[in-house]
């Protein structure tokens, strides 16, 4: 496994869209879009005393399935395929396969080998992202530990006797820093990829759910029903002359990839919008949740107010149509639930004029979330309550008297250990 990791080098495996050698040249020279950060912020030292991200022992899903290897408790199915021990892992890690979203940029540290007919597949749920190439040489794996971040590993793909799910502290070089709020994080970045994907570098952008439609989604492929609001999705820079312009005529709105790339050996034939909308959200929320964990244990301060803003969808972009994706994600992911007694859930999407029905981020659920640090955990949920007791607030979807009650409704009857005032609200 050292040698598979020599040979791919150190480079991002888990930046979503954007390679990390182009988003480090870009920031070196001043020319990433200034719209992919709201601000800058300090990265912190990963092994503060505080901290210790590299000797402190990890409890994240994935060592915890490193653990059973050891011990026999559990194996991993080798598929002969090509999927090899994908499905495996995924099932393993409890992955729904309708999660899969498409990246054709060349970004992660086997970028050699994705293109626009060649994909990168991500799939994801609440605590777990995993990278996998068609033909790649390891699958890539971030997870979330509750008080260290993501924590970075590789399955090497071939089959073995006993496969080995190593950590790399070395993808810090590269997932920790500007573009990951000076954490150790993933995001999902829109580049304008030219025919062979190679992303144009001072074109990369971060993106979430308030970034506009107009700019998400370079070097992805996007399948969904969503009118005449016009991404990046889909479509490549065919003029070298003009690498800023995209070909998206007849691009958009499609259902299917038929005719974009032949998803053959792919668990799914589909790049679905809603689940990387989710994901979206999901990344900007997992950063700043482990962010304000850190500037706590490092200097003791709060730094809250940018996690409950993202948490409520501050800033959120209106659909200005409804949109529908083309997978059961939407379906799958708001069975998980929880749900309160008259069945509402967070989890429950919209899709006519906002990505969630009751917009306060499922993320309450999370293992990030309780990994808070209490002082840190208490005045977070102050802050969201005195949000969703508010009236009205125009950056805020979940203000209102009636939207706030129901969340707050929803959230004192699901989420344990939720202070008594969420319980006695009127």
């Amino acid at each position: 496994m050292r040698a598979l990791f020599d040979k791919l080098g150190s480079r991002s495996f888990l930046t979503a869209g954007v390679s990390s050698s182009a988003v480090a040249a870009a920031l070196l020279c001043g020319s990433f879009a200034q719209e992919a950060f709201a601000q800058y912020l300090d990265t912190i030292p990963p092994n503060h005393p505080s901290i210790r991200y590299s000797q402190s022992k990890t409890s994240d899903p994935v060592s915890r399935l490193a653990s059973q290897f050891a011990s026999g408790q559990q194996r991993l199915p080798f598929r002969d395929d090509g999927l090899g021990y994908l499905p495996a892992l995924l099932d393993a890690f409890g992955i729904s396969v309708d999660s899969q979203a498409l990246v054709f940029s060349k970004t992660s540290f086997q970028a050699a080998k994705i293109s626009p007919r060649n994909p990168r597949a991500i799939y994801f749920n609440d605590e777990v992202a995993v990278g996998w190439v068609r033909g790649g040489d390891g699958i890539e794996i971030a997870a979330l530990d509750p008080a260290q971040g993501m924590v970075f590993y590789t399955l090497d793909t071939r089959k073995v006797e006993r496969p080995q799910l190593v950590r790399r502290q070395e993808c810090l070089h590269c997932h920790q820093g500007t573009a990951t709020l000076g954490v150790p994080g993933i995001f999902v970045g829109s580049v304008l990829p030219d025919a062979a994907g190679r992303p144009s570098r001072g074109a990369a952008i971060i993106t979430d759910h308030s970034t506009p439609f107009a700019d998400r989604w370079g070097g992805w492929y996007v399948n969904a029903a969503k009118g005449q609001q016009a991404d990046r999705s889909n479509a490549v820079s065919i003029d070298p002359a003009e690498p800023w312009t995209l070909n998206t005529r007849g691009l958009q709105n499609r259902r299917d990839l038929v005719g974009l790339v032949d998803t053959t050996g792919y668990l799914a034939p589909v790049s679905d919008i809603v689940a990387l909308m989710t994901f979206e959200h999901q990344t900007k929320v997992t950063n700043l949740m482990i962010r304000a964990g850190w500037v706590w244990r490092t200097s003791g301060r709060l730094e809250i107010d940018a996690l409950a803003d993202a948490m409520l969808f501050a800033d959120e972009v209106q659909l200005r149509e409804p949109l529908e994706g083309v997978s059961c994600f939407t379906t799958s992911f708001a069975a998980r639930g929880p749900r309160a007694t008259d069945g509402r859930s967070l989890r429950d999407f919209d899709l006519k004029t906002r990505l969630f029905r009751y917009p306060l981020s499922y993320m309450i659920y999370s293992a990030g979330f309780d990994g808070l640090p209490a002082p840190v955990r208490d005045k977070l949920y102050a802050r969201l309550y005195q949000w969703l007791t508010r009236a009205s607030d125009s950056r805020n979807p979940a203000s209102g008297v009636e939207t706030g009650k129901i969340i707050i409704a929803i959230v004192a009857a699901t989420k344990p250990g939720v202070p008594g005032y969420w319980k006695t609200s009127e």
